[in-house]
């Protein structure tokens, strides 16, 4: 297969620790053709998807050769993972990138589904799997939730990384000195949910391919902190999952297929799923280093029979 990574620049990418990276290896791997390019590499002449794009061998990191312009509906693949934000630019790739699916290309995750799924306020259709969650940019909305909880989390609809994420409790001062800020002043909508103190045990990313469940890991808070994503000081620890993390996959997947979200991160403490992961999700390499599990190439195997079954 010929695949296309759309991605951030190669210079930033951490090879040891990047899924995506993990995925281009896996592909080589594979025997696949692999190239990269940015979102601003994108192009549309008329309804003719292009890119300028570099052939790239990934294992070892990284050897690259001259960009060439490429016509997108040459590629079997293009793979959207450029990480968030979900800006502008963002967005306007996804568009790009739908000129490539009408030629016939087939884009992971598809790019109607990045712009549908926010990876917070994706997740309220399986509320049923849910803590309970209230969505609101009205400040009296929120005290009055965080009143009935007692004890919540306050999580910006567009953060990533745990970036920006903050507990707090119904009697404390200045709550709506706090929803005022957050909201910027009942502008933006939050999200508000009941703390889980089981999050102190772990907060545990499952990877779904095809809507199947083929990798986790947990990851554990450091001391005094109750975020537990990696970037924020989370320590990752082998797992399995437990027979209600398996119903929440089973629950999600007709879903993921029907949209066309291949890959996808979820993330469940004590049983509650919090969020569905959609843009870039990580923690292959976890999964891999952990569970001496090949992840990456099952991915791509998995990947592999999905083409050929629609060719």
């Amino acid at each position: 297969m010929r695949q296309l990574f759309v991605l951030d620049p190669l210079s930033q990418i951490r090879p040891e620790k990047d899924s995506t990276a993990a995925l281009m290896q896996a592909s080589q791997r594979a025997g696949d053709d692999i190239w990269a390019c940015t979102p601003s590499d994108l192009i549309a002449r008329g309804d003719e998807p292009m890119a300028v794009a570099l052939p790239v061998t990934p294992d070892p990191w990284i050897a690259v050769g001259a960009p060439e312009r490429q016509s997108l509906a040459g590629f079997d693949v293009i793979w959207m993972r450029k990480d968030p934000p979900v800006d502008e630019a963002y967005l306007y790739a996804t568009h790009l990138l739908e000129v490539a699916e009408r030629a016939g290309v087939r884009v992971l995750n598809r790019p109607s589904a990045l712009r549908a799924w926010n990876e917070k306020l994706g997740a309220l259709r399986f509320s049923r799997w849910m803590a309970p969650t209230l969505v609101a940019g009205r400040v009296s909305e929120l005290m009055a939730f965080a009143r009935e909880q007692g004890d919540v989390v306050l999580k910006p609809l567009g953060g990533r990384a745990g970036l920006g994420v903050i507990r707090v409790q119904a009697e404390a001062p200045g709550l709506k000195a706090l929803l005022e800020l957050v909201t910027e002043q009942e502008r933006l909508p939050v999200m508000a949910q009941r703390f889980l103190p089981d999050v102190t045990e772990g907060d545990k990313r499952i990877l779904l391919v095809d809507g199947d469940p083929l990798g986790a890991v947990n990851r554990r808070p450091s001391e005094g902190e109750f975020r537990s994503n990696l970037a924020v000081g989370g320590q990752a620890e082998a797992t399995e999952l437990s027979e209600r993390e398996r119903q929440i996959c089973a629950a999600l997947a007709p879903a993921l297929r029907a949209e066309g979200l291949f890959f996808v991160g979820i993330d469940v403490i004590g049983g509650m799923l919090s969020e569905i992961n959609v843009t870039s999700p990580t923690g292959v390499r976890e999964v891999e280093r952990l569970m001496q599990q090949p992840l990456a190439d099952q991915t791509i195997e998995r990947l592999r029979s999905l083409v050929s079954s629609f060719s």
